[in-house]
């Protein structure tokens, strides 16, 4: 054969001798086309439907005959006619062009060179990035596409069924993984690749999760009934309903039918000095993949898919949103010391928010056990989102209005001044006036009143107590939801009730056990709690999940270094902020506890310009800190600092 016509990978046409030879574009699909039909042939009319779909004739004829124009013209410069055409039809000629593309006769090939060969071909995307619109072309891709997961499926279950060495035992899971990204969702597929990579681990494990998780939730519900059968009550559903309520919906999740969410997994970016690094990193993301094949409630975007849009930024967005892609992990590589990791963020890109991070280790030992622990992550991780998502949705649909009231009192309640806050206040109102029963919205109302508490540090009781009303109305409305059981559990620890503000955090850390600011304000409430080491991991935690973090994280974090005596470290949390004054208090105590006497005053003074009637033992009467010694500490600063 003269040429060879390499349909995966890339489109391309070569000579005998390997080279590249350029040859009009639609030509090679025409080729592609051709070469798939029993007789190598078709007529003008059908291919030009082929190239430009269903047409005005005369423009579809007018379009083809300039293609064969370019193509006899090429043709002749090459010397060879790879296409002969009539006034009728048009024909490939095999005699002097073969192709990659597989007949399905395994003729020659004992069964795992067959696997081998197929492997070969189908792990590089068929036809490349052909840019070609037509629906009938995108018809016969797919046609394509399903002969191919056909073809390797059937030679895949041929080579399990008979013994294999170490080196065709790993082209049996290579070629697994191949498939799943073709043919992820099918059943008889999945259970075929459960048995190939012994996945009941990671199935039992999810499940052993959701258990242990609908039981600390059970746990954590029965010290919270107490206090919630003494809430103000905004709605009519008694305590002990909903909490009954929490516990069959998390643990009877069964009968509800969704949409499957999509994911992509992006290449990792390397930012280590170890180039080898992002060779390791990439395998294992590949690695990773197979994880999803135990979990049957999600469809993964192809990784060659996913390779060629992770080296294009500029165009990302437009890709997810076109495939409908709901979640994204993200992933980058770096070096810290002699240690190489792989640090992973999930990504609900709906609204850009992160949901999960983990960093894990890329020695050698510790790939095994991070690729199992990164997919289960993953998919525990999304299997939650993907409820939550949902649920959040019917909200949109159930109130349009509602919803977009809720997203712009949203933006101002990342704005940490009372003004702001009086505005959010005001939105989410109104979202709650279109939707009585909109629970997120009734949980941020609940927010307002617990930070206007904190920023105005009068001591209002009643701020609180309202900012409780809310909270407890919203668990009621949806006892799934997190953000009730984080803004109750923040009202209860701010009057002091440490023990039950603790068990609604318990219960909304462990409903979204990836959500940044949940962790953040569990972080607050250890900080309050006079656990301020535990306090520290946790807003680290939630800084990593969150990169671009609000200032609350860094006054949590803040407040957990002066409890601990570093309040140099403590500064340097403050200096973080965006808005550094609202933490002045802090800074006048941590320069006052340093010896920085001149700074100290600075910052006592900024903070009685704003609150002229500011008193130290009223406010620290007001903040809830359950050992003495933590309070003490605080006012030790304070009153160092000139207040």
């Amino acid at each position: 054969m003269a040429y060879v016509l390499k349909t995966f990978g890339s489109l391309r046409l070569s000579d005998s001798r390997g080279n590249d030879v350029v040859f009009p574009d639609y030509g090679l699909l025409l080729l592609a086309h051709l070469l798939t039909r029993a007789d190598g042939s078709a007529c003008r009319t059908s291919l030009a439907a082929f190239l430009w779909g269903n047409g005005e004739g005369s423009v579809l004829l007018s379009n083809f005959h300039e293609l064969m124009s370019a193509i006899a013209k090429r043709q002749k410069e090459i010397g060879v006619s790879l296409l002969s055409f009539d006034e009728a039809k048009v024909s490939v000629d095999r005699e002097v062009l073969s192709s990659d593309l597989p007949s399905g006769d395994q003729e020659g090939y004992e069964p795992f060179s067959w696997l081998g060969h197929l492997h070969e071909l189908f792990s590089k995307p068929f036809m490349g990035m052909v840019n070609c619109n037509s629906p009938i072309f995108g018809n016969w891709l797919a046609m394509q596409e399903a002969f191919h997961v056909d073809l390797l499926s059937s030679a895949l279950r041929a080579a399990v069924r008979l013994p294999h060495t170490g080196d065709e035992s790993k082209l049996i899971r290579k070629a697994a993984i191949v498939l799943f990204r073709s043919e992820a969702s099918d059943p008889d597929t999945l259970k075929l690749l459960i048995d190939i990579f012994n996945a009941e681990e990671d199935v039992a494990s999810l499940q052993r999760h959701f258990a242990e998780r609908s039981g600390s939730i059970s746990r954590s519900v029965d010290v919270l009934n107490t206090a919630l059968r003494r809430e103000p009550t905004l709605g009519r559903q008694p305590a002990q309903a909903f909490t009954d309520d929490i516990r069959s919906s998390l643990v009877d999740t069964g009968g509800r039918q969704a949409v499957l969410p999509r994911l992509v997994l992006l290449p990792p970016s390397n930012q280590s000095i170890r180039p080898e690094a992002g060779i390791l990193a990439t395998s294992l993301i590949e690695d990773i993949t197979i994880g999803f094949c135990a979990y049957n409630s999600l469809q993964v975007i192809a990784p060659h898919s996913a390779v060629q849009i992770g080296h294009h930024m500029e165009t990302q967005a437009a890709f997810f949103k076109r495939h409908h892609v709901n979640y994204v992990l993200a992933t980058r590589i770096s070096s810290t010391g002699g240690d190489v990791t792989l640090f992973a963020q999930l990504i609900f890109f709906d609204d850009s928010k992160i949901i999960w991070a983990e960093r894990f280790s890329l020695n050698h030992l510790s790939l095994v056990r991070d690729r199992r622990a990164l997919s289960r992550q993953i998919a525990i991780s999304v299997s939650g989102e993907i409820d939550r998502h949902r649920q959040e949705q019917s909200d949109y649909e159930l109130s349009p209005a509602a919803y977009r009231r809720f997203l712009v009192g949203r933006q101002h309640l990342g704005q940490l001044t009372l003004p702001s806050l009086q505005r959010a206040r005001e939105e989410m109102s109104a979202a709650v006036d279109a939707s009585p029963s909109f629970a997120p919205a009734l949980s941020a109302i609940g927010r307002t009143y617990s930070k206007e508490w904190l920023l105005s540090a009068r001591g209002d009781i009643e701020l609180l107590k309202t900012a409780e009303a809310y909270a407890a109305k919203a668990i009621r409305e949806r006892s799934d939801l997190a953000d009730g059981y984080r803004e109750f559990g923040v009202a209860k620890l701010l009057q002091g009730a440490f023990d039950e503000s603790a068990s609604a955090m318990e219960i909304a850390e462990t409903l979204a056990p990836h959500y940044a600011d949940i962790v953040a304000d569990h972080a607050d409430t250890l900080v309050h709690c006079s656990l301020p080491s535990m306090a520290l991991k946790k807003i680290e935690r939630a800084i990593e999940l969150n990169p671009l973090s609000p200032d609350t994280y860094f006054w949590t974090g803040a407040g957990a270094n002066y409890a601990l005596g570093e309040f140099e470290a403590a500064l340097d949390y403050i200096s973080q902020m965006a808005n550094p004054g609202l933490a002045d208090r802090l800074s006048a105590a941590s320069f006052a506890m340093l010896g920085r006497q001149d700074m100290a005053q600075m910052f006592v003074r900024r903070v009685l310009e704003a609150n002229p009637n500011f008193d130290v033992d009223r406010w620290l009467s007001a903040v809830p800190s359950k050992e003495q010694w933590h309070k003490d500490l605080y006012r030790e600063g304070l009153k160092k600092a000139g207040f």
